[in-house]
C-alpha cells in the first residue's frame, strides 16, 4: 500500500454522552480534511446521536451502554464493510487534535507497521499528575499481563491498517479494551510503533464521570485478569 485516497481513511469515534462536544470533534476532524466519519452512540442518554447526524457523520447507536470498546468494535466492523483501507480511532470528547491523524496514518501509507499507537506520555505536556501516573501503573500491569510494553497503553487514538483491523479480534467492551488490543498486537506479530499526540484536557473532558478514573482502573484491570483466565 504505497498510497491511500483519503477516501479509503476512516475515523471511528465511540461516544457516550457527548452531545456538548460531538459536532465540534466532528467539524474538527472535517477540517483535517478527513470526511468519512463514523459515530457510534454508546447507548447515550442526550442528543449525541441526532448531533453526529446533522454535523454529518455516519451515525450509529447501540440501545444500550455497552462500554468503549463495544463501540469502538462497532465503528471498525462499519468502516471494513465499507471499504476502509485505514480506520483511526479518536475519543468523542474534544481532547485528541485531529490535525494528528496525518502522524498516525503516515507510517502505515509507508508500509512501516500495522498498528500506530497514539501516545501521551512521549511529551506528557499539559497532562495532569494523576492521569500520568495512571497510564504508568496501567502500561505497567499490560507488560506483566500481556507481554509486551508500550508507553501509553490506555491511549485510544490509535490507526490501524485493514490487515490489523481483520486480524485483531478482543471480546472486550469496556475501558481493558485499548489493552487487550496490546495483546492482540503481541499474538498475532503485528508491526506497530508510537507516535507522540498532543492532548487536550478540558473542564468538560475531565468533568466526563464515565472516563477511566481509579475505580474504573481497578475494573479495568480486574477485566484484564479475568480475561486472560477464562
Amino acid at each position: 500500500m504505497d498510497s491511500v485516497e483519503k477516501s479509503r481513511i476512516f475515523v471511528v469515534i465511540p461516544a457516550f454522552n457527548e452531545e456538548g462536544a460531538i459536532q465540534a470533534v466532528i467539524n474538527e476532524v472535517c477540517g483535517a480534511g478527513y470526511e468519512n466519519i463514523i459515530v457510534v452512540d454508546d447507548g447515550s442518554s442526550d442528543g449525541t446521536y441526532s448531533k453526529a447526524k446533522q454535523a454529518g457523520a455516519v451515525a450509529l447507536g447501540h440501545k444500550i451502554n455497552r462500554g468503549k470498546g463495544a463501540a469502538t468494535k462497532t465503528g471498525i466492523e462499519a468502516a471494513k464493510l465499507l471499504g476502509a483501507d485505514i480506520i483511526v480511532t479518536m475519543d468523542g470528547d474534544g481532547q485528541h487534535d485531529p490535525e494528528d491523524i496525518q502522524k498516525l496514518i503516515s507510517p502505515i501509507v509507508d508500509n512501516e507497521c500495522d498498528v500506530v499507537l497514539g501516545t501521551r506520555l512521549l511529551d506528557p505536556k499539559g497532562m495532569p499528575w494523576h492521569k500520568i501516573l495512571a497510564n504508568k501503573i496501567g502500561n505497567f500491569f499490560t507488560w506483566y499481563l500481556f507481554g509486551l510494553w508500550v508507553t501509553d497503553s490506555q491511549s485510544g487514538f490509535r490507526a490501524y491498517s485493514r490487515h490489523a483491523a481483520q486480524v485483531i479480534n478482543t471480546k472486550a467492551d469496556r475501558y481493558e479494551y485499548d489493552s487487550q488490543v496490546i495483546r492482540e498486537i503481541y499474538i498475532y506479530k503485528l508491526k506497530f510503533k508510537e507516535i507522540p499526540i498532543a492532548v487536550r484536557y478540558t473542564k468538560y473532558s475531565m468533568g466526563k464521570i464515565q472516563k477511566q478514573g481509579i475505580a474504573n482502573g481497578f475494573k479495568t484491570l480486574y477485566k484484564m485478569i479475568w480475561s486472560l483466565l477464562f
